[in-house]
């Protein structure tokens, strides 16, 4: 499994972790195997959110004993995203995961909280050592300078974004922006939403031919595509124990020029559109 330094925190994270968005949806012993299997082929990166249910503590049982080998994150509610409010949301997800610190702690979208408000509580947290690092979630470029205007360079480690073959709207200004200003890039849903490339259409020909070639699959082909920038890495969800082992083989393939060539022809990002998509 390939790292790269997650912004300026000073990790080195696997570019390929686990989301865990629905996963206490289903089978809970098989999300626990899918989870633990992950980490033990390198996918140490694991986030959450408050939002996603029980899917905390679905983690805090994968991750019993191991704590010390993930990179553990987590969000907070824009609707709880007040001063205190950001606090009592990161105690709630402590006590839920079973852990004493987040390795970074995110806003998941903005809110009507003044940024300050929640920047102020972001800092209280890693004064007191409840989260090594914070960043932001569906942050445009534009609400990533206005908070750089409020925390300050090198602070916001991450900007975790929707980014598949079929939606590249973030390479048109965040991926810049956050290239410039040293802050990761994390792609959430990565083989979209329920709608990865079919294998009779021509991108999902393209994704099939490469993918034989260096006798991988196409999902793995996407996400080494996905994660090709240095800044960027990748959070695909794992239903099985089998399918963290495939994510997980994607994070040492790195595709030649050519390849990157033949996959940005058959899924264009098209133009720049006005507003941020997010799911």
């Amino acid at each position: 499994m390939n790292t790269k330094p997650f912004g300026k925190t000073g990790a080195n994270v696997s570019v390929i972790g686990q989301g865990t968005w629905y996963l206490d949806h289903g089978d809970r012993r098989r999300a626990i195997a899918a989870l633990q299997r992950g980490i033990d082929l390198g996918m140490t990166h694991i986030d959450t959110a408050e939002m996603y249910g029980d899917a905390e503590l679905v983690i805090a049982d994968a991750i019993a004993g191991r704590r010390d080998e993930v990179f553990l994150v987590s969000k907070v509610l824009p609707s709880n995203a007040s001063r205190r409010g950001t606090i009592a949301a990161c105690e709630r997800s402590l006590k839920r995961l079973k852990t004493d610190r987040l390795d970074c702690y995110l806003l998941h979208w903005r809110g009507s909280y003044p940024l300050e408000d929640t920047v102020a509580a972001f800092e209280e947290l890693v004064t007191s050592g409840k989260i090594k690092s914070w960043g932001v979630s569906n942050f445009d470029a534009d609400d990533l300078e206005e908070i750089l205007d409020v925390a300050g360079e090198g602070r916001i480690a991450c900007n975790q974004v929707l980014y598949h073959l079929k939606e590249r709207a973030i390479e048109h200004a965040v991926i810049p922006w956050c290239e410039q200003h040293g802050v990761a890039a994390v792609a959430y849903s990565p083989f979209g939403h329920d709608d990865f490339p079919a294998s009779n259409s021509k991108g999902g020909a393209v994704l099939a031919r490469i993918a034989e070639a260096r006798r991988a699959t196409p999902r793995q082909v996407a996400l080494s595509f996905l994660t090709r920038a240095t800044t960027v890495f990748a959070i695909p969800k794992a239903s099985s124990a089998e399918h963290a082992g495939e994510n997980a083989a994607a994070g040492s393939l790195v595709l030649t020029k050519e390849e990157i060539a033949a996959l940005d022809a058959a899924f264009p990002r098209g133009p720049k559109p006005r507003g941020l998509p997010m799911l």
